[in-house]
């Protein structure tokens, strides 16, 4: 645990890319089975510990800390790990050894609600305060470390010279602490025995086109659609077998989306955009709805026959990666595109269709399109080259992605909250609002939306700074400013939403400008947020 601990708090304080990566490698070369392979599903976020959640952290602390100090702590902080680890008394006799990483994960996973806080509080005492921190981390599986699960397996191909991509088809037919996965790549072991298992396989993807031009005698164009990416696929004869769909970033979402895996039933594996029909909301001839409908089925891990039926979902196919036991991948665009157009015609159209091309002559053709495309399903267009392969991962000169011009707004700053990480001691979160009817008539502000992103540190630091000097008031971690600042807001797409006083809320909000030089009473009003819902 100790090691672990020491590999935790280094990739913490370490920003560059390669240098996590070596810190990652090192320690996987000179770590022990098991715990080596605990620490790379820890990295990935391939561990759940039920019993342990931030509640219990928090419940623990509160029998030893002054609750009061406790809040602040935490709220300054602005991790819970990180505080607890900080505040937990030194135990009143000395305990035992620190646990090692494999005892550690084998006493979590053995916990229950009733056993927990007993079970945490043995382990905690064993343990110093990067020891603490670690664990809890681990614990919960909120690492938030700077460590992307790709990142993590770049890190484990890095370590043993083997390709990220065979790691990547192995992966997902493998579970912790990957002992099949150290064999094959540190021993020289033969390759993992994944066959006749439903595997996902990494996505191709797409580099923004910013202000390249493209010659279309050279690329096709397609929509991009605003769903979410899937994979689907099928192992085993047809109409038996297994059937799984996987999310982008690898994740099974099979049970969140049943009668997909039910009706795919053909030796393959497709990719494409998981969306929902629009004809509960009024879409034409049952369309796709809005990413705001599909938003409706996200993340459940029960789906009622109500919401089946509200809320149907289909896939709007892109690509064929293998199909009847051929592997696709390496063939043009061109041919898989063919292939893909015959295999939609075996399918139920009530669960697939095909991403339809999008027809240009020349490219400012293309724009004029693109410009004049105002639908809540599309993002924006992709132009894939004729000749490409399907490839993982993002590859120069192949597939671009066009993303249409973002919708723009004005809002006024009303409340601000600390972030997380290294924005800890930043206000960095920023709720903000449009005015309901004339400021100069007394109208007042409605929450519209809240974001994190778009501004540069620098800005950060002025913001943080406004915000200090003009709190008005304070609920908990959250500050209410002086309603003075002007936000222009980038956002994607405005929806009619019941948990929000102004009945709105925006799809991918991000500030966009700081309108300093802006007086308040001239931000937009909600009936302009209003006139832009398509849904």
């Amino acid at each position: 645990m100790e090691e672990f601990a020491a590999l935790i708090d280094a990739l913490v304080y370490t920003r560059g890319r390669n240098d996590k990566l070596r810190l990652i490698a090192e320690y996987l070369r000179e770590t022990p089975d098991p715990d080596r392979g605990w620490a790379l599903a820890a990295l990935t976020d391939s561990l759940d510990f039920p019993a342990v959640k931030s509640s219990t952290i928090r419940n623990l602390l509160k029998e030893r800390v002054d609750p009061v100090l406790w809040t602040l702590c935490r709220d300054f902080v602005g991790d819970t790990a990180e505080t607890a680890s900080l505040l937990w008394p030194a135990p009143p006799a000395p305990s035992a050894p620190p646990p090692t990483l494999t005892e550690a994960v084998n006493q979590l996973s053995a916990m229950t609600r009733a056993t927990a806080l007993t079970e945490l509080t043995r382990l905690l005492d064993r343990l110093d305060p990067s020891g603490r921190y670690a664990l809890l981390k681990l614990a919960t599986g909120e690492m938030r470390i700077g460590i992307s699960a790709r990142l993590a397996k770049i890190g484990f191909a890095q370590a043993f010279g083997v390709d990220i991509e065979e790691v990547e088809e192995y992966w997902h037919g493998l579970r912790p602490p990957f002992a099949e996965l150290f064999a094959w790549a540190a021993e020289g072991a033969p390759p993992p025995d994944t066959g006749g298992l439903p595997l996902f396989r990494p996505f191709m993807l797409a580099h923004p086109l910013d202000d390249l031009r493209v010659d279309l005698a050279d690329y096709a164009a397609e929509w991009k659609w605003d769903g979410i990416r899937v994979q689907l696929v099928h192992a085993g004869p047809s109409d038996a077998g297994e059937t799984r769909v996987f999310s982008r970033s690898g994740d099974d979402i099979s049970a969140t989306f049943p009668e997909l895996a039910e009706a795919f039933r053909i030796p393959g594996i497709l990719d494409g955009e998981l969306l929902v029909r629009g004809s509960h909301q009024g879409g034409e001839d049952g369309g796709a709805a809005s990413f705001n409908a599909l938003q409706q089925r996200l993340g459940r891990k029960t789906v009622s026959r109500a919401m089946l039926r509200d809320y149907p979902a289909f896939v709007r196919l892109y690509d064929v990666l293998h199909w009847r036991g051929d592997d696709k991948r390496d063939r043009p665009w061109s041919e898989r595109r063919a292939l893909l157009e015959r295999i939609v015609t075996e399918l139920p159209s009530s669960h697939f269709d095909l991403s339809a091309i999008v027809e240009a002559a020349h490219f400012d053709d293309l724009a004029a399109i693109r410009a004049a495309t105002r639908d809540d399903a599309i993002e924006g267009l992709m132009l894939k080259r004729r000749d490409s392969p399907y490839v993982a991962g993002r590859r120069t000169g192949l597939w671009y992605k066009w993303k249409r011009d973002p919708l723009l707004i004005d809002c006024v700053l009303m409340y601000a909250q600390r972030g997380s990480g290294r924005r800890a001691t930043f206000y960095s979160d920023y709720t903000f609002g449009c005015w309901d009817g004339d400021p100069d008539d007394g109208a007042e502000l409605l929450p519209v939306g809240k974001a994190y992103s778009g501004f540069t540190d620098e800005e950060l630091v002025r913001l943080d700074r406004h915000i200090r000097q003009n709190t008005v008031n304070r609920f908990g971690p959250v500050r209410e400013t002086n309603k003075s600042l002007v936000l222009e807001v980038a956002f994607d797409s405005a929806h009619l939403s019941k948990r929000h006083k102004s009945g709105l809320s925006m799809r991918f909000p991000r500030i966009h400008r700081i309108r300093w030089d802006k007086p308040a009473h001239e931000a937009d009003r909600v009936e302009a947020l209003r006139a832009l819902v398509k849904d």
